[in-house]
């Protein structure tokens, strides 16, 4: 993959999509419904899953760049708003608890996926409940992970409880926080101090996606904090690195978030291609789509990124 070629494994098939938004899941305990959109190809059946956790104040409205390119070659992609996007107050008292809320907003989803197959016209008796996978950005891949098996430790420096997903099957973690503790800046030490993961347990085959440029003011490191998730936990099997990219990997989130430092189509390009390739192979659909992928950027002559693999 170069600024110019990409690969998927093969799979070149489009499909139309069909986009439905808002649906709600009743969530009585959350204080507010989980508004969720549902984006699938208007063909195919057995189709796999994807549910997306999006970034700190995101919604289901964006990653459009990521949600279109999976959903169009044959997955389904769920993403509901977590509660952080609805401005709550910091005296709220779900506040100190709205990591583990993100974490039962999934959760909720993968229990719920029936209620979200009806809800989207002609999708009924198409997925594949058996092939499911997690992906988050930033926050969302903090979030994603603990489905993973990571876990967060707490103030006494243990481990928190497994949240570990037995129906998810593999993780895409885009830009994934790396450990805490004495890595956090006083700002991410203040307001967010779950920040704080133990990936020991993190088990489940992840692939994780960083960029080289992406200074974070939550850590005293560099980029290469965004790289633990890969060196610390057994289930990370692949890490992709883009050159020269910062929290936006290129604009992955779309036009909707203005936030992009680094926009580069060609570096988003790379992301849609590479993570779907893994999905696929992880997922049992196409056990040749990410060694193709993997070997076509390693012969780029001029790549946008690079891949590492135990």
């Amino acid at each position: 993959m170069s600024g110019t070629t990409s690969a998927d494994g093969g799979n070149a098939f489009t499909a139309s999509v069909i986009s439905v938004s808002p649906i709600a899941l009743p969530a009585p305990d959350r204080g507010q419904d989980v508004q969720v959109r549902v984006t699938a190809p208007t063909t195919g059946h057995n189709l796999p899953v994807v549910v997306l956790s999006h970034g700190m104040t995101l919604t289901m409205d964006d990653y459009a760049p990521l949600v279109g390119f999976w959903a169009a070659r044959g997955f389904v992609v769920i993403q509901p708003t977590h509660l952080d996007s609805l401005g709550l107050a910091p005296d709220d008292p779900r506040t100190p608890l709205i990591w583990r809320i993100r974490t039962d907003d999934l959760a909720r989803v993968l229990d719920q996926l029936d209620t979200l197959e009806a809800a989207v016209p002609g999708l009924a008796g198409r997925i594949d409940h058996d092939r499911i996978a997690v992906a988050g950005h930033s926050w969302g891949a903090q979030t994603a992970s603990t489905l993973a098996g990571a876990r967060v430790v707490g103030a006494d420096g243990t481990p928190g409880e497994s949240m570990a997903e037995p129906r998810v099957s593999a993780a895409v973690l885009l830009c994934l926080p790396g450990t805490g503790g004495a890595d956090l800046s006083p700002l991410a030490t203040q307001y967010f101090p779950f920040m704080n993961p133990d990936f020991a347990e993190l088990k489940t085959p992840s692939l994780m996606v960083a960029g080289d440029a992406d200074q974070s003011p939550l850590t005293v490191r560099g980029p290469d904090w965004f790289t633990d998730g890969y060196r610390l936990s057994p289930g990370a099997t692949d890490l992709l690195t883009l050159f020269g990219a910062e929290h936006g990997l290129g604009g992955i989130q779309g036009a909707n978030d203005t936030r992009t430092t680094d926009e580069s189509p060609e570096r988003v390009a790379l992301v849609q291609h590479a993570t779907l390739a893994y999905l696929r192979t992880a997922l049992g659909l196409d056990n040749d789509a990410w060694p193709t992928a993997r070997r076509t950027l390693a012969a780029a002559a001029d790549p946008l990124g690079s891949i590492d693999s135990k």
